[in-house]
């Protein structure tokens, strides 16, 4: 009996984690599907298209500029351009860039490797910062320590991220605090492989700590507030009462407890990251994704943003997707009640 009633659990167990995990997948689908087809839709309804240079020098005929706009397709109808985008997309090429003549998925690669070192980056460092710090300032509610990061996590989330980005980067290039512009130095090839490690480390450090700072103050405000409601419990008055310390019962005993909304707000953090990391590679001169979708949007080159923007989007689903499992394995509720999650 004792054997059947196990068994029996995992199976239904394992199904009501299948079904619930198939839920959030086929969402992440049709998240995509949404962004996509709303991205083509804003991005044709915005004046101007690759051609308007062409169409202003007398030397390039109409009829030139006629054949160029049927080579790519862009005399088709906008359902029609959209179902082959579609079918590309599905292919992994997301289409044709005008621009650079050229499959757009293997040139958002070359770029997005970098995109996602700066944004893995700047998730690890954000996240081993951001939980301490916000179990710390809950612990001593009301205190200096609290009443301090309250004030600064405020003041870095009122603060646009452009403005901090500008200020740190007149800092570093007005007291040479760090490397600016590109990824590597000039020098690169002439360098050892620990010195062309240090030197990428160096260039990192700038455009990680912007997107640190931004993202950091959000997440520590959230862990403050779950850190909070658990200190207040019961069980940890009582484990308070034996003697246990500070850092035990807040890394054994609270972060546990609270970390639920923490895990939750992952997903959102991994897509903010890499959106914001955008901004901050044009900013900083790191060659990312940010400096070509920038380019591509102004010269119109449709097919380049839209990968740009479906590389966004494609991680915040995933990053949702990460957070849901990772929550599925943290909270018992969840786990039981997988099948009946919304």
């Amino acid at each position: 009996m004792r054997a059947g009633s196990a068994g029996e659990f995992r199976r239904s167990f394992g199904d009501g984690l299948v079904k619930y995990l198939a839920r959030r997948v086929i969402r992440a689908i049709f998240l995509l599907i949404g962004v996509s087809a709303l991205c083509f839709l804003f991005t044709e309804m915005a004046p101007g298209s690759f051609f308007d240079e062409m169409r202003a020098n007398p030397q390039i005929s109409p009829e030139t500029i006629a054949g160029l706009r049927a080579q790519y397709g862009l005399d088709q109808p906008l359902a029609v351009r959209y179902g082959r985008w579609v079918k590309s997309a599905l292919r992994a090429d997301l289409g044709y860039s005008i621009a650079y003549n050229t499959p757009v998925a293997p040139l958002l690669w070359s770029r997005a490797k970098n995109t996602l070192l700066l944004a893995l980056t700047a998730m690890i460092l954000t996240w081993i910062v951001s939980v301490p710090v916000g179990l710390w300032a809950a612990s001593w509610r009301g205190g200096w320590l609290d009443r301090g990061i309250t004030v600064l996590s405020s003041l870095l989330i009122a603060v646009p991220e452009i403005v901090i980005a500008i200020a740190l980067l007149a800092s570093a290039v007005r007291w040479r605090l760090a490397p600016v512009g590109g990824m590597v130095s000039t020098s690169i090839e002439s360098m050892s492989e620990w010195a062309r490690l240090k030197d990428l480390a160096a260039h990192l450090e700038l455009p990680v700590l912007i997107l640190a700072l931004c993202e950091s103050a959000i997440i520590v405000r959230h862990v403050r507030a779950s850190g909070l409601e658990v200190l207040n419990a019961s069980y940890v008055r009582a484990a308070r009462g034996l003697g246990i310390t500070r850092v035990r019962l807040l890394f054994r005993h609270v972060l546990p407890a609270a970390a639920n909304p923490a895990i939750s707000l992952f997903g959102f953090s991994l897509g903010g990251l890499v959106s914001g990391s955008l901004l901050v590679e044009v900013i900083c001169g790191w060659p990312g994704l940010g400096p070509l979708v920038l380019d591509a949007t102004l010269s119109r080159d449709l097919y380049v943003v839209m990968g740009g923007i479906m590389f966004s989007a494609l991680f915040m689903a995933g990053g949702n997707l990460v957070a849901d499992i990772l929550l599925m394995l943290c909270d018992p509720r969840i786990r039981t009640g997988g099948e009946h999650a919304n």
